[in-house]
């Protein structure tokens, strides 16, 4: 059982309960219940298979109850990088990938009616250098090439968006429509209780391996041992513990947030800066402030860092973001701090593949802080992936032996 304290999400969502009574034998299981693991989950049992999800803390307890709540397109990097990273077949699949989960996403909490506070609003990246300015030209250009819907702003128009006065450091930005935010945690406990009513059983169990024997897949619990025919492991960044192959490969960042009392109608739309290290807010519908971001604060401590808990220097660092674009925004009080740990890999993409020596087994991993536009259509295919015995094309591009895909040596940087 991992302690941490608590998010906004989690304090104001419901809990989800998780049996203690473990199955002897199951015929799929999905091991972890964040955004990945649940919609695994629930698309399996939209299916019609026998599954069981097992999770060892609570539902949304790790990355996807502690993030920013936002459902972005787009690869976690700026897309004109990835092309010139990656090449643009695959930065044009990320692309895709992620306007399709945005779309499938919606269908979904509407044929479900679930309550998570999604509101497809837009999302605002503000520029305060040239530098920063230039990078968003050429992302605009790029995408748009690409049929992507993107446009530059300059400083009236972000004013004529956000309702407090903006700095003058703020000197134009990018708007990206069909981006929307939502309340990570009623999300999922949203899809859990969908794939329940379709027979889905989420129990609370801590696994410590998984083996295979003959024909079937042996997951070991802390309690008992459960047999299944295959098994999807979506732990983040203990992925390890499970497939030792991805130590070193994948590894925890710890990213810090906080909450501020509720004010009036400020922000309508998901934000984003680069102020010192990648900040990001949106204003919940309650008027709560949540921001995120300034990592490189404590650059050294966070990376490979198991700790939950926020600290008081990047806490500082995130408190200043605010007022200083937004004069007027000098009252804030925070009333809520919290950390988390996010599933990075060296090139920023996630590993989306089949367990190394043990079939029947695959997983979902390094998501490098960017899980959320990924959930809905990944769970998806993984789902169809059981039936199959074979990853899909369109997974092609997450593959564990990709050339870009390197190991984190121990001074934490790349090989």
């Amino acid at each position: 059982m991992q302690t941490g304290t608590p998010s906004y999400w989690q304090t104001t969502g419901s809990s989800f309960h998780l049996s203690s009574e473990l199955p002897a034998a199951v015929d799929i299981i999905v091991i972890g219940g964040g955004i990945i693991g649940t919609s695994i989950c629930y698309w399996l049992a939209r299916e019609g298979m026998n599954v069981a999800l097992l999770e060892r803390n609570a539902l949304a307890y790790g990355a996807t109850g502690r993030n920013g709540g936002f459902i972005v397109a787009g690869p976690a990097t700026a897309y004109h990088e990835v092309i010139a990273q990656l090449g643009h077949e695959t930065a044009h699949a990320i692309l895709q990938f992620t306007c399709e989960n945005n779309i499938l996403l919606q269908r979904i909490l509407e044929e479900e009616g679930i309550q998570c506070d999604y509101r497809n609003t837009g999302n605002i990246r503000i520029a305060i250098t040239e530098q920063q300015l230039k990078g968003y030209k050429d992302e605009v250009e790029a995408l748009k090439r690409d049929n992507f819907s993107i446009s530059l702003l300059e400083h009236y128009q972000i004013q004529s968006l956000i309702k407090t006065p903006i700095s003058s450091e703020i000197i134009g930005g990018q708007f990206l429509p069909g981006q929307a935010t939502v309340h990570s945690a009623k999300l999922i406990e949203g899809l859990a209780q969908a794939a329940a009513r379709r027979g889905a059983k989420f129990y609370h169990a801590d696994v410590q391996k998984i083996t295979d024997q003959a024909d079937h897949i042996l997951v070991h619990t802390k309690s008992q041992t459960i047999q299944c025919k295959k098994a999807i492991i979506a732990t983040n960044a203990w992925i390890s513990e499970l497939i030792p192959a991805l130590k070193d490969i994948v590894i925890p960042v710890r990213e810090q947030m906080l909450a501020y009392a509720p004010i009036e109608p400020i922000f309508t739309t998901g934000v984003a800066a680069d102020i010192v290290t990648c900040e990001y807010w949106q204003q919940t519908s309650d008027g709560t402030i949540l921001v995120g971001g300034c990592g490189s604060i404590e650059e050294d401590k966070r990376i490979g860092s198991w700790d939950y808990e926020p600290t008081s220097e990047t806490q500082h660092a995130i408190e200043q973001i605010l007022p200083r674009l937004f004069p007027n925004l000098n009252h804030l009080r925070p009333v809520q701090r919290w950390a988390g740990l996010l599933d990075y890999t060296t090139d920023a993409f996630p590993i989306i593949d089949q367990a190394p020596n043990i079939a029947g087994v695959y997983f979902a991993t390094g998501f490098s802080g960017h899980g959320m536009p990924f959930g809905m259509r990944l769970g998806q295919l993984l789902a169809a992936t059981t039936a199959n015995n074979k990853l899909p094309s369109e997974l092609h591009y997450y593959r564990l032996s990709r050339p870009t895909l390197k190991k984190w040596n121990i001074n934490k940087t790349e090989e």
